[in-house]
């Protein structure tokens, strides 16, 4: 396990080094901003905790999310590490990684501006399989028992996210029935308040994992170590993905938070409350299982399984629809800008 001073020194000294970890700095920044909003949309919009409330709690959560799920289960972190080959030419293989890395933010950033809640865990996914194509000239760079697990998480965040998001409103409502909606206003907000708390630790688990599992691939190829098949995620990594993360929430999360929270769904507290309990508990599922999932996917399909539960005609199938176009393109939009940019990369490198 590498430490921090030692890391340090490599990238001072280490030029290659150096622009593959701000690379991957930035598309953990990015995500920050596109895909860390969803686990505080509900709880910001319902105002169930302010916007800044919210981000520092995201921020504490996101950490505690990577640190404990790392300690206990790194196998997320593992699928992705293993998902493609970048194998042979180090040299080849980082400037096809840098590649991947570029097209992301690209992806990320464009449906950032027009509002889209993006996931930038399928981008990785297939930034980096569209970079291992080129390298290969083929699939042969492709680890298709590791890529059958994102096709588990496809599923598995869409249709869980919509069935538990729908279940955990009728059993709130019939729980509540009959009670004085104004007397549980405090108790549901303080459990959205929790129910944040817990998305934006799943959030950790999930996408902090992703982003640490390119950032040592990234490292061991700078140094040369293309073949590295054994690694463990040291504690500074950890803190300094969660705070790059935090950041990112801070400086552009609202555009998210109000497409998600506030344009999908006009959501009551207890609703909020029930989307966030939902979604938090198809990502632990995910987590545990080592299937990476989309927080985007989980959280938003969430959100419509709630507002479906009272009417169909509740949800605003416009936004939603907007959502699941840029979820279809996402793979082999972000793989084409991969496979692209690491043949140019390679060609001017």
């Amino acid at each position: 396990m590498i430490s921090l001073s030692q890391f340090l020194g490599q990238f001072v000294s280490n030029p290659v080094l150096a622009v593959t970890v701000l690379l991957t700095l930035g598309v953990i920044l990015v995500n920050g901003w596109t895909d860390a909003p969803n686990a505080i949309a509900t709880c910001v919009s319902t105002r169930a905790i302010s916007p800044k409330n919210a981000i520092l709690m995201a921020a504490v959560f996101n950490f505690l999310g990577v640190f404990v799920m790392t300690m206990f289960n790194a196998s997320v972190a593992a699928t992705i590490y293993n998902m493609v080959d970048f194998g042979g030419d180090t040299g080849e293989a980082l400037v096809a990684l840098c590649a991947a890395l570029c097209a992301i933010v690209l992806w990320a950033v464009a449906a950032w501006w027009f509002g889209i809640p993006t996931s930038e865990s399928h981008a990785l996914i297939a930034g980096l399989s569209g970079a291992a194509i080129a390298l290969h000239s083929g699939l042969g760079g492709i680890n298709g028992a590791e890529w059958i697990k994102v096709i588990y998480g496809l599923v598995l965040s869409t249709l869980l996210g919509f069935g538990f998001g729908w279940v955990c409103v009728k059993v709130i409502e019939f729980i509540c029935r009959g009670m004085d909606r104004r007397k549980t206003l405090g108790f549901f907000r303080g459990g959205q308040v929790a129910g944040g708390a817990a998305m934006a630790f799943m959030h950790g688990a999930q996408d902090g994992q992703k982003f640490m599992g390119v950032f040592l691939m990234g490292m061991f190829m700078a140094n040369g170590q293309g073949s590295q098949t054994e690694y463990q995620i040291p504690i500074w990594l950890m803190v300094l993905c969660s705070v790059v993360m935090a950041l990112g929430t801070s400086i552009g999360g609202y555009r998210i938070i109000k497409a998600v929270g506030m344009g999908m769904v006009k959501l009551e507290t207890y609703q909020g409350f029930a989307a966030d309990l939902a979604g938090a508990g198809c990502l632990l599922l995910s987590s545990m299982t080592g299937i990476p999932v989309s927080t985007t996917h989980t959280k938003t399909t969430a959100i419509m399984g709630v507002g479906a539960a009272r009417r169909l005609s509740g949800v605003n199938w416009g936004v939603v629809r907007e959502m699941v176009l840029t979820w279809v393109l996402t793979f082999p939009g972000c793989g084409v800008i991969g496979f692209l940019m690491a043949k140019l990369f390679m060609w001017l490198f």
